[in-house]
């Protein structure tokens, strides 16, 4: 029950982007079309599951035990970027059209405040091992729910009429400021 708890956590009360508001780059940058929020997503998932594995490893067989905690932030990026240059190397072999898709926020998952969040929460929340990958796997697809969310409204304001002053990025970002105000209402669930 308790991984449940974490993993709906994570998802829907504490999502970063909506919640924390961790991620915005790419949330904004990325959600034009569905389809590639969605990779974006799945791959921001991909990254997050790995970086929740590795981090808590890191943290917890070679940091605390040596009394070396303050090289948390170094070790967490290195482990981060290293995470991001696979998936990309992956992304670039399996599919070239999802590579030229994302772009530029491919490389920007290295720097995607989100996952080192994730890395960082999993230690401040003392989770164990399960459920530091629990915590990664519901951040990650709570990541995917706002971008895919977000990407789905983009898509359908294309097709509005949108008053000329609100077009583009005004729009965007009142679209999720209310997308906020509407996980906050899952706030007075749980959190854990």
């Amino acid at each position: 029950m308790e991984l449940f708890l974490i993993f709906f956590s994570a998802v829907l009360v504490n999502n970063f982007v909506l919640s924390y508001f961790l991620g915005i780059c790419p949330f904004i940058g990325v959600s034009n079309k569905l389809s590639s929020a969605f990779s974006m997503g799945m791959a921001t998932t991909f990254v997050m599951t790995l970086t929740a594995i590795v981090t808590w490893l890191i943290n917890n067989l070679i940091l605390i035990p040596n009394n070396m905690a303050y090289l948390q932030y170094v070790a967490f990026i290195l482990v981060i970027a290293s995470l991001v240059q696979f998936v990309e190397m992956f992304i670039k072999k399996t599919s070239q059209p999802l590579y030229r898709a994302l772009g530029i926020f491919l490389p920007l998952i290295t720097t995607n405040c989100a996952i080192l969040g994730l890395a960082l929460f999993i230690d401040l929340k003392a989770y164990s091992f399960l459920q530091g990958i629990v915590f990664g796997v519901g951040g990650g697809i709570g990541f995917t729910l706002a971008i895919s969310i977000m990407a789905g409204i983009r898509e359908e304001l294309d097709l509005a009429d949108v008053p000329k002053p609100f077009r583009g990025a005004p729009i965007t970002l009142i679209v999720a400021g209310i997308l906020a105000l509407a996980f906050m209402g899952f706030s007075g669930l749980i959190s854990v």
